[in-house]
């Protein structure tokens, strides 16, 4: 079994910072690309970044290009969402999911709510 556990969100202001944390156990973390997902209310989750299992190579949304960086620390056995410059159509729950093959999700986090004031 895995299990993870994402932190790190809150309310702030637009133009603000925030930066998310999911810890991972229960897994070899270090063999598997990380992604991070959000939904806003009334909206299908979406695709928000990605990581390879080495960190080499990363892959964002149009939405957060050039505002949003995903890391990973597999000597910790967690990944980061530092996002910057936040707008109000940022606010939602996100979530942290293992890929275990291309386009195939097979654990996710409970989700963190961030939410981004006007």
């Amino acid at each position: 079994q895995v299990q993870l556990v994402e932190s790190g969100g809150g309310l702030v202001q637009a133009g603000g910072s925030l930066r998310l944390s999911c810890t991972a156990s229960g897994r070899t973390f270090r063999n598997y690309a990380m992604d991070w997902f959000r939904q806003a209310p009334g909206k299908e989750r979406e695709f928000v970044a990605a990581v390879t299992w080495s960190g080499g190579s990363t892959n964002y949304a149009d939405s957060v290009k050039g505002r949003f960086t995903i890391s990973r620390n597999n000597a910790k056995n967690t990944v980061y969402l530092q996002m910057n410059s936040l707008k109000p159509e940022d606010t939602a729950v996100y979530y942290c999911a293992t890929e275990a093959a291309p386009r195939v999700y097979d654990y996710w986090g409970q989700g963190t709510q961030v939410t981004v004031s006007s």
